[in-house]
């Protein structure tokens, strides 16, 4: 019972770290072609646009993922101090794939499939990292205290300056991750490259 019982006292005393999941969704977009080459021209047209270039063209990738996060926050003036009781998220994450709008000849379709999974397994990648910065957004917010801030507006200043870093490194770590998965002897430089001539 002793074991139990401490598990239970550990778990209620850190409930903001385990109460909360986020949802992963998938947005498809349409991709014509009949061949590899086909497939991976199409994608080259009609991925999603994450920006663009210095020339001014946009910038298209071959999947996405992006994410919305809200917060619940619970802020208590305590004796002239802030203290912040809960902080729960809404973590929404949404991965854009690509599609064939067509049906592929077996051959064909048994490489998608391979190349599918790939991609699908380093956007994943990407959602992780989300999932870890916002748990350490919720390790730092609950029962983050402020002094001498009874109005609870110290604290906000306090909590925006710690997601902003933790931000811009969820980023830096995002693009790092892309970098060796996109250069020489890559996991996705792999990828394509069996995609389109197989092996």
């Amino acid at each position: 019972m002793k074991p139990a019982i401490l598990l239970s006292a550990l778990l209620l005393s850190t409930p903001a770290l385990a109460d909360w999941k986020p949802v992963e969704k998938i947005e498809t977009y349409a991709i014509s072609g009949q061949t590899p080459e086909g497939l991976y021209v199409s994608i080259g047209e009609k991925g999603p646009v994450i920006g663009k270039d210095g020339a001014g063209n946009e910038r298209r990738v071959i999947a996405h993922t992006n994410f919305k996060l809200t917060w619940q926050r619970d802020y208590q003036p305590q004796g002239g101090a802030c203290v912040l009781k809960t902080a729960r998220p809404k973590l929404i994450i949404t991965y854009t794939l690509p599609k064939p709008a067509g049906k592929l000849a077996p051959a064909v379709q048994a490489r998608w499939n391979s190349f599918a999974a790939g991609l699908a397994a380093h956007e994943k990648v990407h959602g992780a990292g989300i999932v870890d910065m916002v748990d350490k957004i919720v390790a730092f917010s609950v029962g983050l205290t402020v002094a001498d801030d009874p109005g609870c507006k110290k604290i906000r200043t306090e909590l925006t300056q710690y997601l902003d870093q933790l931000s811009k490194a969820q980023r830096q770590a995002s693009r790092d991750f892309d970098k060796v998965e996109f250069g020489p002897g890559g996991n996705l430089q792999k990828l394509i490259t069996g995609f389109l001539i197989g092996g």
